[in-house]
């Protein structure tokens, strides 16, 4: 008697499907959801930035106008600058809290050299040069005396200010010369502002340094794994110590910015900026941990916080109720990055 089969019409093997005698390929919905889902969350700061601008135009008839528009450009061009600076930190996995207080002891220094004659150029320069010091100094801190970062710059944080108030006896300085002015308030052709074109050269600087050298690569490196790139035989020290003296310099060069548009040396200047910056660079798609970041990000983040500051203010809204606002932007940002990491793990 012969045996008869009988065969289901379709069956599974190896992950696909046999109908017909046809072979239909499976193709699994996880990796084209997930591609979407990180697509979306890339575009989620500029899609937030293009939402505010709107409902600001919406909201306010003062906002969409040259000058206030030009008022925001100048003033985001200080934050965006500092921004730029913490990318590179916080790509490295360190952070840098000190920057606010850099901001107003570089800005005292170089108010000071030009109010005893020193060449305007001359002063910005010794400015820059005070910040790469102290950014130095939190750089060797952080790796000879091994001290998390957050700890070591909130100490050099009030050690800073303290030094700013001593050095100034709490007093602005004035009596600079007009000249010094076209740092923070000159344009370029009339009608692009000097601030921002230092933060587009900035910028680019930075995107280069992270993409194409050594340093950009190795700080990517350090931030994902310390351990890692310490037994690959990258020289963590040196290159920390370098990234901050870098982001030291552009804070300090920040600092001349703020206090040519205010035409003197404030030694209170730059309090909370370093809360600005912080979430700039988190808003943009840095992480508090380390090895992600980008410059268009940052300069994204930055933008919003400029936004929400200046469409604060046109509405009336209260600047103590500001602080909430941008500390629960902070945590959000942060609760969204730790989301992100959860589901990749």
């Amino acid at each position: 008697m012969q045996r008869s089969e009988r065969r289901l019409p379709d069956e599974s093997r190896d992950g696909q499907i046999l109908v017909s005698g046809l072979t239909v390929a499976v193709q699994e919905s996880a990796p084209g959801k997930a591609k979407l889902r990180d697509l979306i969350e890339n575009l989620l700061p500029f899609l937030s930035l293009i939402i505010l601008f709107i409902a600001l135009c919406l909201l306010s008839p003062y906002f969409f106008t040259v000058k206030n528009l030009s008022s925001v450009a100048r003033q985001t061009a200080v934050i965006n600058i500092i921004a730029l600076g913490m990318t590179l930190i916080m790509v490295s996995g360190g952070i840098d809290l000190s920057v606010g207080a850099m901001l107003a002891f570089c800005g005292i220094i170089g108010t000071m050299c030009l109010q005893a004659g020193l060449p305007v150029v001359v002063s910005i320069l010794i400015a820059v040069l005070v910040g790469m010091g102290w950014g130095a100094i939190n750089g060797l801190i952080t790796t000879k005396l091994k001290i998390t970062p957050f700890i070591a710059t909130l100490g050099t944080l009030g050690v800073i200010r303290g030094l700013t108030l001593i050095i100034s006896n709490g007093m602005p300085v004035v009596n600079v010369p007009k000249s010094f002015g076209y740092l923070g308030d000159g344009t370029l052709l009339g009608v692009i502002p000097v601030p921002v074109l230092l933060l587009v050269a900035l910028a680019l600087l930075v995107h280069y340094i992270l993409k194409y050298t050594r340093l950009g690569r190795y700080a990517y490196a350090i931030g994902s794994n310390m351990d890692a790139a310490r037994y690959a035989g990258i020289n963590i020290g040196g290159y920390m110590v370098a990234i901050y003296a870098l982001a030291g310099a552009m804070t300090g060069l920040a600092g001349m910015i703020e206090s040519s548009r205010l035409m003197t040396g404030q030694p209170t200047a730059g309090e909370g900026y370093e809360l600005k910056v912080i979430a700039a660079v988190v808003i943009g798609g840095g992480s508090l941990k380390g090895g992600e970041g980008t410059v268009l990000g940052t300069i994204i983040g930055a933008f919003i916080m400029s936004l929400l500051s200046n469409g604060s203010n046109l509405l009336g809204i209260s600047p103590f109720f500001q602080q909430v606002l941008i500390g629960s932007v902070i945590i959000l940002a942060v609760a969204l990055d730790e989301y992100r990491r959860r589901r990749l793990l």
